[in-house]
């Protein structure tokens, strides 16, 4: 039976609040594994967030340690748990608050002191926020998981005046919770001088540390004062802008007042300056995505993509990513990598604000920090960058743009690390390779090395393995025979002992923790789409597939756009991909569970368009594929696109001109400069920005003729790589191509160096240079790049007239809706999911997707003949019909999936969870389904012949019509829970 979605989006919600910041089960933290889990079923059902080792890194006293669980909830304020996995024997004295061990990692320890230590550190947070101030409740305890509650009686510990409230060992009693939240269990924490007392059930949790007395008394959180909190433990108010001083022209017979969010408690003022708008923004805060928080605070330990729609925050979480990781490792050399030089001072403000944000401004970003690296993809004479430092580690000269054949920067780059490549062994440099804006690093295939991306295989080879298995307790069961290509599997259990991932799912022995961020829409010159196997070659297609330990999954994708008002994005989508184009779509997303991942809700109509406000409020309603020649409806909901600007503007925040002549145009681009400066009292620099469209000579000239008619307008300027304001030219000996912005100038830039920068006011000239060559996709991507560049306003401009402007009016005036027809071929198709590559990898003849994320994916008919599925989560998965003889599924998960009329000739699917699948008319001769479990499935009619289901459970399972002549059942559990056994 397939699960309801509302009940399973409803628990991955939940899950979603349980954030582990790097996986558990390593050696040693099977303990530490059950406390982690008591709490995550105690708290499921409450308004908190729950950190296992939340990142705080300033030191108080001998203490500088991240708390081992932190919870923020909404009716008890904080609490911290330290958590000691030491046995009864370990403790040779208490005293006080200091505890003396023996055969322990440390001679000794003070657990509840560090506690309220961590505790004061979160709390100091709150207090620099005056609604917050002595105002959050505070508790902590310590959680004792190898001692029980009796042995602690014994030694007559509870006796001492400074005995804690404790979590007791024989209070974890249950099963264990796997990637999410569990299945019910039994557990407390008590400091009661009892030994008699009853295990309660998880209720008890909350009871106990409702009345365990806090360090600090606060008062009962309002939902303003709740979210601030939040705000407080993601860390976003450090990066709130300072109130500024605005200029207030009330239009007349404008609205005074409008409530513009259901999710805000106060009503705001519209105003007709822009500045007054930036002014309200501060004072606004956001609900708490999950989502970026356990992105910016995990740290995988092995490679992770990161896919994100413009203006996601990319780049703030990789900053906060490296952040992180370099105060909890400080021995680790890390490395933060992008490809636009004018991201060198955006990035280091980023990483700077967010190590200050965790090490309680005892840590900023010091260029001079060797273990801690801001670097360009290829480098400079002054400046050192990847390629530059992996190439001193070889002992090879470097490369520069000169020594290639190529001028475009990204082909050359790739050229000189290929020839890198050939020529050196790689030396292992770097502990974690983070790189941003990934899109501007790829080339075309024929750039190659050995099927891999060049750039991107020497960043790979440069890290050190992370090895996490290696030292685990219990990682190798006897009986598994595992090979890290995984050309044989003999038998897979489900997890190891202690609950840790199988070696060879998590990508083998040799991890190493690359990550990467991209928005394939951002590419400009290159349009694969930097996926696992187009960067490392096919056979390491699956390094980004699948979850490690503690839910931290290898592919995010990132939906919701903080950075950039809705209109503008949805603009630039839809003008981007040609959705509303005459002669039909250009590019664009093939699947709906693929728009859906974005941020786009989506159906199929066969008739006309679809209001958005009668969209289908359950999305499985819709169907999961775009037919041929129909009307398809995508939608971007508002929650998708916070930004509040268009709310609070109560106008228009994208607008397009035509003009006759260039004249015309700069003459009106200086006026509304004027007006913003004069009257909108906006700041020129990082405030206002202006973007040359096009491409070639043509576009360098019409830069400088925009500048230098500013210049004479009265306006300053500055034009990126010069040494100041107002220079149109600058020699070698005065270039800065780091530079961006210039106090006091308004910044007039091709778009290749606007990318990754952002501006409040944007201004997008020469829309003639990309309309009247259309149909070039590298073109149309400009024009998103501009757009996604507005965080306030944009205005958009050319000369003449072209058919894409009409088609651009027709772009705005959809709003947040298009309404096309779907075409089934395009210049480009675009995947966002694994669902959505899997088709293309596998036509090319990739057949290994272990770990791959496929629930709920329409793979009806799909052709998968001996693909690699071990691990997979196939949940809800549509698979009637396809074609999975020899596939590999061991341990996979098909809960609920459909796999009537399936053919599963010779597949393995050793221990396989298949409970409530449809396998009716499916054909299963010689198939291995040992140990695997299909309680509840419908087997109706399937062709079992010499199939393999020796130690499977078939409780509740339809067989009827199902022939088990030669079928191996020795130990099987039947449908009527009777053990089938041989005589």
């Amino acid at each position: 039976m397939k699960q309801d979605t509302a009940t399973t989006a409803g628990k991955a919600a939940e899950s979603r609040k349980f954030i582990a910041t790097e996986p558990l089960g390593t050696s040693g933290e099977t303990a530490e594994q059950r406390v982690w889990d008591a709490v995550c079923e105690a708290f499921a059902d409450r308004d908190c967030i729950a950190y296992w080792r939340y990142p705080i890194f300033s030191k108080a006293g001998d203490f500088r340690k991240e708390p081992d669980i932190l919870i923020a909830d909404f009716e008890l304020g904080l609490t911290v748990i330290e958590v000691k996995a030491v046995a009864i024997d370990q403790i040779v004295s208490i005293s006080g608050h200091k505890w003396d061990f023996q055969n322990f990692y440390t001679t000794g320890g003070n657990p509840y002191q560090q506690a309220e230590h961590q505790l004061y550190a979160m709390l100091g947070y709150c207090d620099r926020e005056t609604a917050l101030r002595g105002k959050v409740s505070g508790r902590a305890i310590v959680a004792l998981p190898s001692i029980s509650q009796q042995q602690w009686h014994q030694k007559e510990f509870n006796k001492l005046p400074s005995c804690p409230p404790i979590i007791f060992q024989d209070h974890l009693v249950g099963s264990r919770r796997h990637g999410g939240i569990g299945e019910s269990k039994n557990f407390a924490i008590s400091s009661s001088p009892s030994p008699q007392l009853p295990v309660p059930n998880s209720d008890f949790l909350i009871e106990l540390i409702k009345t365990t007395p806090p360090i600090i008394k606060g008062i009962q959180f309002n939902r303003e004062r709740w979210q601030l909190l939040l705000a407080i433990i993601a860390g976003t108010p450090i990066f709130m802008p300072r109130p500024r001083r605005f200029y207030l022209n009330p239009q007349k017979n404008a609205p005074l007042e409008k409530n513009i969010s259901p999710n805000l408690t106060t009503n705001i003022v519209y105003h007709t300056t822009r500045s007054a708008v930036l002014a309200q923004l501060p004072q606004r805060f956001s609900e708490l995505d999950l989502q970026q928080e356990r992105i910016g605070k995990q740290i995988p330990p092995g490679p992770q993509r990161i896919r994100g729609i413009a203006g996601s925050g990319k780049t703030v979480l990789l900053c906060q990513k490296a952040a992180i990781a370099h105060l909890k490792y400080p021995d680790w050399d890390i490395a933060l990598v992008f490809f636009s030089r004018s991201l060198y001072e955006p990035i280091a403000a980023q990483l700077d604000k967010w190590l200050r944000r965790f090490s309680n401004d005892e840590i900023g970003y010091d260029r001079h920090n060797q273990k801690l690296k801001i670097l360009h993809a290829w480098g400079s004479q002054h400046r050192p960058g990847l390629y530059s430092t992996i190439c001193r580690a070889a002992g090879v000269g470097r490369l520069t743009v000169g020594d290639t054949d190529f001028q475009e920067p990204s082909q050359a780059l790739a050229d000189v690390c290929r020839h890198l490549l050939k020529s050196a062994k790689i030396p292992q440099i770097f502990d974690a390779i983070l790189i941003d804006e990934a899109q501007d690093l790829i080339v075309s295939s024929e750039f190659n090395f050995e099927g891999k991306q060049p750039f991107f295989w020497m960043a790979y080879q440069a890290l050190r393995p992370v090895n996490i298995f290696s030292n685990r307790e219990g990682a190798y069961e006897d009986d598994l025979v595992v090979s890290i290509e995984l050309k044989t599997v003999e038998k897979f259990p489900p997890t190891c002992r202690g609950g840790a991932p199988v070696p060879a799912l998590a990508g083998g022995r040799d991890l190493r923790r690359l990550i990467w961020a991209y928005d394939e829409a951002q590419s400009l010159d290159c349009l694969e789409i930097p996926t696992a196997s187009k960067l490392f070659g096919e056979e390491l297609g699956h390094l980004a597939s699948g979850e490690y330990g503690g839910g931290i999954k290898k592919t995010e994708i990132m939906h919701k756009c903080y950075r950039i008002p809705g209109p503008i994005l949805t603009a630039a989508h839809g003008i981007g991909m040609g959705l509303l184009r005459r002669g039909g779509m250009l590019t664009g997303i093939t699947r709906i569970a693929d728009w859906r991942a974005i941020g786009y809700e989506v159906i199929v109509d066969e008739t006309s368009a679809i209001d958005p406000e009668n969209l289908p409020k359950d999305p499985s309603k819709s169907r999961k594929k775009f037919p041929a020649s129909q009307k398809v409806t995508i939608y971007r909901p508002p929650e998708n696109s916070p930004n509040l600007v268009p709310e609070l503007w109560g106008r228009s925040v994208l607008e397009f001109e035509a003009y006759h002549s260039r004249q015309a145009e700069l003459t009106a681009l200086a006026d509304d400069i004027l007006y913003n400066l004069k009257v909108d009292g906006l700041r020129p620099s990082r405030e206002i920005l202006v973007i040359v469209l096009g491409s070639g000579f043509e576009t360098i000239e019409l830069e400088s003729y925009t500048a230098n008619f500013l210049r004479e307008q009265g306006i300053d300027i500055y034009i990126p790589s010069t040494p100041s304001c107002n220079i149109l030219k600058v020699n070698k000996e005065d270039y800065q191509p780091d530079r961006f912005w210039c106090e006091g100038g308004v910044t007039v830039s091709r778009i290749h160096r606007a990318k990754g920068n952002e501006a409040d006011m944007v201004y997008a000239i020469g829309f003639d240079g990309v309309a009247k060559n259309e149909s070039n996709l590298s073109l149309r991507n400009q024009l998103f790049v501009a757009l996604t560049r507005a965080k306030g306003w944009l205005k958009l401009s050319g000369i003449g007239a072209y058919p894409m402007y009409d088609e651009m009016w027709r772009v705005m005036q959809s709003g947040n809706s298009f309404t096309f027809t779907w075409k089934q071929h395009h210049q480009r198709n675009i995947s966002v999911t694994d669902a959505g590559e899997l088709a293309g990898r596998y036509a090319a003849g990739g057949r290994n997707f272990q770990g791959v994320d496929l629930a709920d994916a329409d793979l009806a008919g799909a052709n998968l003949r001996r693909a690699h599925l071990i691990n997979a989560n196939l949940v809800g998965a549509d698979l009637k019909n396809a074609n999975l003889d020899g596939a590999r599924l061991v341990i996979a998960d098909l809960s609920g999936a459909d796999l009537s009329g399936a053919s599963l000739k010779k597949a393995k699917l050793v221990g396989t969870i298949l409970n409530g699948v449809k396998f009716d008319r499916a054909n299963l001769s010689r198939a291995d389904l040992s140990g695997a479990q299909l309680r509840n499935a419908d087997l109706a009619g399937a062709i079992l012949n010499k199939a393999n289901l020796s130690g499977a459970d078939l409780q509740g399972a339809n067989l009827e019509g199902v022939d088990l002549t030669e079928v191996n059942l020795n130990g099987t559990i039947m449908p009527d829970g009777s053990v089938w056994a041989i005589d």
